[in-house]
């Protein structure tokens, strides 16, 4: 979607402001791996709404410079080794983190309380014996098709197996079929 659309507001309800609303509150990967380059900030951590996370970075930033500023040798490497670490970890995180973040985002948007469904709305069965007989009425469907078709009458009997299975008929009953089609055409054609 381009941006001009994501901006876009008709100052109306219904999906197009709840999709405004998620266009301007989703996150997406390339700022907060951006914002990851400057990771001693934790600007990443920020971006995607993590405010401990981020405070955590600023925290071994500043254990950073306190431990290089008045200790003398290597002390300031345990620091910098836990925010390196750190860092690495969270360049595995941003992915799903943005992922969990927007569906979580969706989830609160679209599943709003106080929003009730139509009046007289029941849900899609009113009990498991009525989802139980829809779906036995879908599977017998189902199984008395062909090839996702319903077959011709009395397909049923020549068009099995010796297991019981339905078996796609061969290219010649095929052919055989739209001869016998064809021919019917012209009969009944001509009895007009």
């Amino acid at each position: 979607m381009r941006k001009a659309w994501k901006e876009l507001d008709l100052e109306g309800g219904g999906l197009q402001a709840i999709n405004a609303k998620l266009a301007a509150e989703m996150r997406t990967r390339p700022p907060a791996y951006i914002a990851w380059v400057l990771f001693p900030l934790g600007l990443h951590r920020f971006y995607l709404r993590e405010p401990l996370g981020g405070a955590g970075y600023i925290g071994l930033s500043a254990a950073l410079l306190i431990t290089a500023w008045l200790m003398a040798g290597w002390w300031w490497l345990i620091p910098a080794g836990a925010m390196a670490a750190w860092a690495a970890f969270d360049l595995i995180w941003i992915d799903r983190r943005v992922t969990d973040y927007n569906k979580e985002l969706r989830k609160q948007v679209f599943l709003r309380k106080g929003h009730k469904p139509p009046q007289d709305y029941r849900g899609r069965y009113t009990s498991d014996e009525d989802a139980q007989r829809e779906l036995t009425e879908y599977q017998s469907i189902k199984e008395g098709e062909r090839a996702g078709h319903p077959g011709p009458a009395g397909a049923n009997d020549r068009d099995r197996d010796v297991g019981g299975k339905r078996r796609m008929p061969s290219f010649n009953e095929q052919e055989a079929m739209l001869r016998q089609m064809r021919s019917r055409k012209k009969d009944d054609a001509g009895d007009d």
